[in-house]
Order: C-alpha cells, then sequence, then structure tokens
C-alpha cells in the first residue's frame, strides 16, 4: 500500500478532505495545480466567489464546483454568518453536555417554588445574570 501524500493526510485530520473531488469540473480546478479539488474549504470558497464576483448562476457554480444547490446556500449563509470557518464541516456550537452544579439545581429549584409564574426561559435569564451561568431553557424545564 502507498503511503498517503501528507496534504492529504492534513486535509483529512482538518475534515477538509472533499469526499468526491472528481465531481469539482471548474476550470481553474483543471488548469491550475494551486487549485486543489481535494481541498473542500479552497473549493467551497472558489464556489462562492465565482457565485459573488464573476456572476455565475447558482445553477452554474454548483454543478461545476461538485455541490448540491442547497448546499451552495448552506455554505453561503454560514460563510457571512461566520467567515471562513464556516467553510469547514466542524460542528459548531456547545462541545458535550452542560452539567449544572448542585448549588445551580437548588438555586434553580428555589427560584421555581419562589416563582412559579416564571418559565424556563425567565429562570435561564435570571441563572444568568445573577450566577453567570448560561443554560438553555429546556435545560431548566427537564430539571
Amino acid at each position: 500500500m502507498a503511503d498517503a501524500h501528507p496534504k492529504r493526510e492534513f486535509l483529512e485530520a482538518a475534515g477538509a478532505l472533499h469526499p468526491h473531488p472528481e465531481r469539482v469540473r471548474a476550470l481553474l480546478f483543471e488548469r491550475y495545480r494551486f487549485f486543489d479539488p481535494l481541498d473542500k474549504v479552497q473549493v467551497k470558497y472558489e464556489m462562492l466567489r465565482a457565485h459573488a464576483v464573476e456572476g455565475q448562476t447558482v445553477a452554474a457554480v454548483s454543478g461545476a464546483f461538485g455541490f448540491s444547490r442547497q448546499t451552495f446556500y448552506g455554505t453561503l449563509h454560514t460563510f457571512e454568518e461566520l467567515g471562513v470557518v464556516g467553510l469547514t464541516d466542524e460542528k459548531r456550537g456547545r462541545r458535550g453536555r452542560v452539567k449544572l452544579t448542585s448549588e445551580d439545581v437548588t438555586w434553580v429549584e428555589g427560584q421555581a417554588a419562589a416563582e412559579p409564574e416564571l418559565s424556563g426561559r425567565g429562570i435561564a435569564e435570571e441563572l444568568f445574570a445573577v450566577r453567570g451561568v448560561a443554560v438553555h431553557r429546556r435545560t431548566i424545564e427537564r430539571l
């Protein structure tokens, strides 16, 4: 078995390895070695650039860069929201579970008993304001 190319290994480790580089048919990727169809982040960026700068249609760039139109719009949204980081497939948001300390749970239960009209969202907002602990309202509602 031949050794994998170091760039391919790097892209795979970074979650940026394009699973279907053969679908990339854009001329830049065929003509110039700088443009690597294995690099999913570069392919997505060039797809967005071709649409925004060159004025190519969404259907045209989606096909040329090997993605669906749905993927194009999702990529555009995350790029506008997060910049280049949005071009990676890394999941955004909290990593792992959030655990309230026993003191936080006691405080939440006390608030719920003292002010039964408060919603989970209201208690979560107070928990953040008073104790600096940020949790989703559903975390409070599940207690």
